[in-house]
């Protein structure tokens, strides 16, 4: 880095710590991700500057009730945040997402444990950025399968797991991951467990080259960790990933790519407002494209706020968030959501053109592109719509068009 750049960051990073309202410190630090956005994509690094940015902000710990230290957002505000962030840096949104997830599961599910109640102090207090390690090599994306278990040692637990990925695994401060709850336990009983860096070992089977959100740095891990038992959570995986998880992860990652094409939107804009300067009186093309983008993002945002207000009047009652019908219409919030991010990102890129499709420049989309093609593979589409159809075998469906009859 630069001497210019480095005084420049640290002066952002002064900003965001002097501000105390919510939005100037997610724009002071949405600038630093903004910044460096680009170098992070081009060398494939971990967004260091932007996380920091968010620490000294104090971002990390938003969800985290009052009384510990947090600022107790709920699942709207945090997608803001993740909106806002997108716009900014594809990767830094993601991890900033991820790590948002395991605080909500931790939040809602710690079941006044003392040592998961004082984690989440120490969370809110410290800035503690939580890794995530949900898959396997044996079970590929299927979250809701663990081969490796958690096995019982004096004093303590200890897991070994081959993690497909561990989501910045590296760079994090604790690692929050799934497991057997015991070697006799089936594949589907599982537990969610909290793992401090001095709690585990990494060891690399392979890395993170991917075409996009290259910051992420997701390599593949060896996990070998242990702690206390009650470094396990009480609560059954199962019940955690029916209210809390998924439901969380696929708006706040909605939220990320509805950023992407926010971004991507603006810049396709921006191009063609220069374009119309330049032509004078001969309109350019790809004013109906703009269109189409704007429309499609338009869609997108609106699909989200109407699950989350959906979602925010069944919070308080778990049955109704484990039921068939709301989890059908979250598994559909992610599928659509990552689909319609894809089409308003490929149409803003018909606009700029061949502009659009250069790796520099002010209208190129290659980060943008690149970065929203992953939606539809984070727990693959494919996956999802054909565990609905399972799903639907059993279910009769409405009698009527309200569903009173």
């Amino acid at each position: 880095m630069h001497a210019n750049q480095t005084t420049g960051f640290d002066s952002a990073i002064k900003a965001v710590a002097a501000s105390r309202r919510l939005p100037q410190r997610v724009e002071a630090a949405a600038k630093v991700a903004a910044d460096h956005a680009d170098t992070v994509d081009i060398e494939a690094r971990f967004p260091k500057e932007a996380i920091g940015a968010l620490k000294a902000a104090r971002l990390l710990g938003v969800m985290v009730p009052k009384h510990l230290g947090g600022e107790g957002l709920g699942l709207a505000e945090v997608a803001d945040l993740c909106f806002a962030l997108g716009r900014a840096c594809g990767s830094t949104a993601m991890i900033f997402a991820m790590h948002q997830v395991k605080v909500a599961c931790l939040v809602n599910h710690h079941s006044e444990n003392a040592w998961q109640v004082d984690f989440l102090r120490r969370l809110a207090r410290d800035q503690l950025l939580l890794g995530s390690s949900t898959t396997e090599g044996d079970a590929g994306g299927a979250v809701r399968i663990s081969s490796a278990a958690i096995d019982p040692i004096p004093g303590g637990v200890r897991l070994v797991r081959a993690a497909s990925v561990v989501s910045y695994g590296e760079e994090a401060d604790a690692i929050v991951t799934t497991a057997r709850r015991n070697a006799d336990a089936a594949a589907s009983d599982q537990v969610l467990a909290v793992f401090e860096r001095a709690d585990y070992r990494l060891e690399r089977l392979g890395s993170w080259n991917a075409m996009g959100m290259r910051g992420t740095c997701s390599h593949a891990f060896t996990l070998d960790a242990k702690g206390r038992v009650d470094q396990v959570l009480s609560v059954a995986y199962a019940d955690i990933h029916a209210q809390t998880m998924t439901v969380t992860a696929h708006v706040v990652w909605g939220s990320v790519w509805a950023g992407i094409a926010s971004a991507a939107v603006e810049r396709a804009r921006l191009y063609l407002r220069r374009a119309a300067r330049e032509a004078r009186d001969t309109p350019p093309p790809g004013e109906r494209r703009l269109g189409e983008a704007k429309a499609s993002l338009q869609t997108l945002c609106s699909l989200l706020s109407a699950f989350i207000t959906r979602h925010d009047t069944l919070s308080n009652t778990p049955s109704a968030l484990a039921a068939l019908d709301f989890q059908t219409a979250t598994s559909l919030l992610k599928v659509q959501a990552s689909e319609l991010a894809i089409s308003t990102v490929m149409s803003a890129s018909r606009v700029c053109g061949l502009s659009g499709y250069r790796n520099d420049g002010e209208a190129s989309l290659s980060r943008m592109v690149r970065d929203v093609l992953s939606a539809p593979l984070m727990i693959s589409n494919d996956r999802i719509m054909a565990d609905l159809g399972k799903a639907a075998l059993l279910d009769r469906g409405l009698s009527s068009l309200n569903g009173t009859l």
